[in-house]
């Protein structure tokens, strides 16, 4: 039998919050595997330029995906370590490579807006909706769109 918390918390999702040129995102917590600082990237010849190279995690091998070349942004400046997000697709582990990991937030499922027409074009191709906050607005990254590839890197 479902108790009221149940209730309240199954309308509530989690996301794991990232930033990139100081935009938020947020990451469903469901899909993080972990968060680490990348030790040595080893490059991977003739791959795409969002493929920042493969690394040894605990003995597993990581594929570092650039998230700012992947939205188009401009390099990192600046000498704060990157942070990578540990995320695994169809039996594969990836490490999207962001500015800075924030808290965990709970927010509300039915909060979620859809992606507004303004958006930028970059951002809107990998959003699953936004989120607006006091002052800010939190894109959710759609964790499949990030990793369609097919189309290499996304045009601004």
């Amino acid at each position: 039998m479902a108790t009221i918390k149940d209730n309240a918390d199954s309308k509530l999702i989690e996301y794991v919050t990232v930033t990139l040129d100081e935009q938020l995102f947020g990451l469903p917590i469901s899909r993080v595997q972990d968060v680490f600082v990348p030790d040595r990237l080893t490059c991977v010849p003739l791959s795409q330029p969002e493929i920042a190279g493969v690394l040894n995690l605990r003995g597993r091998i990581v594929t570092a995906i650039d998230m700012r070349c992947r939205l188009g942004l401009p390099a990192r400046e600046g000498k704060n370590p990157v942070i990578a997000v540990g995320i695994e697709l169809k039996g594969e582990s990836y490490g999207l490579l962001v500015d800075a990991v924030g808290e965990v937030m709970k927010l509300a499922k039915d909060g979620c807006e859809a992606k507004p027409a303004n958006l930028d074009a970059r951002l809107a191709a990998v959003a699953a909706g936004v989120y607006r906050l006091d002052g800010q607005l939190l894109v959710v990254l759609d964790i499949d769109r990030v990793f369609d590839m097919s189309s290499g890197a996304i045009a601004a």
